[in-house]
């Protein structure tokens, strides 16, 4: 370069995975998104190179993870191949003939097992005995290595077109030091172990010293989370002191580092690297329990997010009836970086959509294509895309979906009876566990999307559609109500199981149920608990949209109290480790109380998409505090409140310069309150010219009043004796 510029950019495309340094400088570490955004097509990152070129001459120097094989997370394009330009004013270098490439020698295949048949990903093998030397240097000598092969000019098969990574690259630690790490003598090895601060995703680093030809062994001890095979790491030693870092992620606890006798460990540590969102919100009240599982279930979200949403060990794929439940835990704990998880998992979706309007997940894929009915009803549906709509008012990525989602819809039909004709797709799955009354499940799901398509059909003066669509929702539902019914719950005529408790509490959000009966579902759903903990959340939600908050939170501890005194760190697939579909113990969907808590309790939520405008309506149910920030964008709103017999305070700090609501309980106010410790008339409403609030309106609950300033404390009456 002749000159020192103040931008450089620099965009990458690959398949599979890529490291990029530059001057010897590590810049990216793991780089590229598992393909594809569709499937044909590829991801590409920018990167900024500003920093790390200089006047003069540079090394750009490139590692390529090709892996050659499909998987439930990535579609491989049956080529390696990289495409990079790097660019700077006018001025830009691509790639072309004059690159210099080489097989890396000292990668090769791992001793068995293998990595289970779902992930893409190999085990690493490095045998550091036939090293490159340092081929990052500017004077390497790399006249043994190959023209680059230019395969086609873009966009050319069989990468096609690119998509913009959609969020950025990871963060990442740099290399860390253990919590502990201890060592223990075996017949023939050593066995050293590193405690990790809590399960996260990690590339171990060993430095050490050790004659030629000796193979360490590196996992970590969940590397058979899922009951399955997933992956790890095999060094092979060159003769002195040497170190080697496992390029290839993995997560747990502990770090496992298996060495022949006779190899000195010098020093070990590990990488974190994980989305690169920053956690804004938080949880806290006076009962340590919903702590520990409001910090579970953080956790395991961010274990959940990566290439997409997902698991992060026996398959790294995104199921959408772990998504649906993981967006919302997304919208109570992350900054905008978070939500782009979100809108890629969408966009996902529905780009992969069969040319007969067929939605299935897990996608991007090349060994799977199979449709779950029910699970695509949850991700299109009130609790998926339309719960997407109300929290960040993307109206532009409604507007990109709808049609599609339209084309799914239509696939579904009603029967004579105006009930919902069972769909088995490719895989006829409604949750883990036994007895599930999927009929009434159906209407439900059904109902949820219905909802949301009528929501989206509004947005968009889709008439002819959300008039066709509110009729349909009206028949399902009274048809539902008339034959699931029994006078004391919800139950199908032809189901012979045991009355099931996820159908009831999906009765409750889909309202098949009137209000005088919510109270006999509620003693049901107290004494039936037989869902697993991805349709916990539905039922746990039911309970608190009804105002049930006391039960709701009582059913929490009853069934999360297992997870939450284990020792491990995140929450599980089933109620126990190793349990149903394989019982991983990190799975996202079970951390439904990381947004019910603050959605409920604290009773945040936006009261207008996009947060135009924030609700702030606590129901305590039967706790004596809490303390809750929710993000809104990279923005936040904190609310506290204390809760005794004689005392009620709200204390509110709006952060975002939206509108705030919040709501008083009625039961809670005598003739007066305080705002900022200034007593107010309530009989006489006069408000007007309060400084700090307006009052808007009530309802048979609630008093509400509009913050007029940032920050509000909204008391009982503390004068009235």
């Amino acid at each position: 370069m002749d000159a020192q510029p103040d931008k450089v950019y620099m965009d990458i495309a690959v398949d599979s995975k890529y490291w990029l340094w530059v001057n010897e400088e590590l810049v990216i570490f793991e780089g590229g998104l598992k393909r594809g955004p569709n499937p044909t097509d590829t991801y590409y990152d920018v990167v900024d190179l500003s920093k790390y070129l200089k006047r003069g001459k540079n090394i750009v120097s490139v590692l390529v993870w090709y892996w050659g094989k499909d998987g439930f997370c990535h579609k491989n394009s049956g080529m390696c191949g990289l495409l990079a330009n790097i660019r700077w004013g006018k001025e830009s270098v691509g790639t072309d003939s004059s690159w210099k490439v080489h097989v890396h020698p000292s990668f090769g295949e791992s001793n068995e097992p293998k990595p289970n048949y779902r992930l893409p990903e190999y085990n690493v093998h490095f045998d550091a005995r036939k090293g490159l030397g340092n081929w990052k240097k500017l004077n390497y000598d790399d006249s043994s290595w190959h023209q680059a092969s230019v395969l086609g000019e873009y966009p050319c098969a069989p990468w096609n077109l690119l998509h913009k990574r959609p969020f950025p690259n990871w963060k990442d630690s740099g290399i860390m030091k253990y919590e502990k790490v201890e060592s223990e003598e075996k017949k023939d090895t050593v066995l050293i172990t590193g405690t990790l601060p809590k399960n996260i995703t990690v590339t171990p680093y060993i430095c050490l010293k050790a004659e030629a030809g000796q193979l360490i062994d590196i996992r970590s001890d969940n590397y058979k989370g899922g009951s399955e095979y997933n992956v790890r790491a095999e060094y092979i030693t060159k003769k002195g002191v040497q170190e080697f870092e496992m390029p290839n992620y993995i997560n747990g606890h502990r770090i496992f580092y298996t060495l022949p006798k006779g190899v000195k460990c010098l020093k070990v540590g590990y990488r974190e690297t994980r989305f690169n969102t920053e956690i804004i919100g938080k949880f806290t009240c006076n009962d340590e329990f919903y702590n520990r599982l409001w910090e579970k279930s953080l956790n395991t979200m961010n274990l959940n997010m990566r290439d997409a949403i997902q698991d992060p060990d026996r398959e790294r794929s995104q199921w959408w009836g772990d998504a649906a439940i993981i967006l919302n835990e997304i919208f109570y704990s992350c900054d905008t970086n978070g939500i782009s998880a979100v809108r890629k998992a969408m966009l996902n979706l529905v780009d992969w959509q069969k040319e007969d309007g067929t939605l299935y997940s897990p996608v991007p894929a090349g060994s799977w294509d199979k449709e779950l009915p029910l699970q695509m009803l949850a991700a299109i549906g009130k609790y998926g895309f339309w719960n997407y709509y109300q929290y960040t008012g993307d109206l532009h990525t409604i507007e990109y979906v709808y049609p599609k989602m339209k084309k799914y819809l239509s696939l579904w039909n009603i029967d004579e009876k105006g009930l919902v004709k069972h769909r088995a797709g490719g895989w006829d799955w409604a949750d883990w566990g036994d007895n599930i009354d999927v009929a009434v499940l159906d209407n439900a799901w059904y109902c949820l999307a219905l909802e949301s398509a009528i929501g989206m059909g509004k947005l968009l003066n889709d008439t002819s559609f959300v008039n066709y669509y509110t009729s349909q929702l009206e028949l399902v539902r009274t048809s539902a109500s008339n034959a699931f019914w029994t006078g004391e719950n919800f139950r199908s005529a032809g189901y012979k199981g045991i009355t099931d408790d996820r159908a009831n509490g999906m009765a409750l959000l889909a309202g098949f149920a009137d209000k005088s009966q919510w109270d006999k579902v509620r003693d049901f759903l107290m004494k039936r608990k037989g869902a697993s903990p991805y349709m916990e959340k539905y039922i746990q939600e039911a309970l608190l949209s009804k105002g049930y908050v006391k039960d709701a939170l009582q059913r929490m501890k009853q069934r999360y109290t297992v997870m939450v005194e284990s020792p491990l760190t995140t929450l599980w697939e089933d109620w126990t480790v190793g349990g149903a579909g394989g019982g991983s113990i990190n799975h996202g969907w079970a951390g439904g109380a990381l947004s019910l808590l603050p959605q409920y309790v604290a009773g945040v939520y936006p009261f207008t998409p996009g947060w135009d405008t924030i609700m702030v309506k606590p129901q305590l149910g039967g706790l004596s505090w809490i303390d809750c920030t929710v993000p809104v964008g990279n923005s936040r709103i904190e609310v506290q409140v204390t809760s005794n017999k004689s005392e009620y305070e709200i204390k509110v700090k709006n952060h975002t310069r939206k509108a705030c609501l919040v709501g008083f309980p009625k039961n809670r106010i005598d003739a007066h309150l305080q705002v900022n410790k200034q007593r107010i008339s309530i009989k006489n409403m006069q408000l007007s010219d309060n400084p700090y609030v307006k009052l808007t309106h009530s309802d048979d609950e609630y008093v509400y009043f509009q913050l007029k300033t940032d920050e509000v404390l909204i008391s009982n009456d503390l004068f009235k004796k």
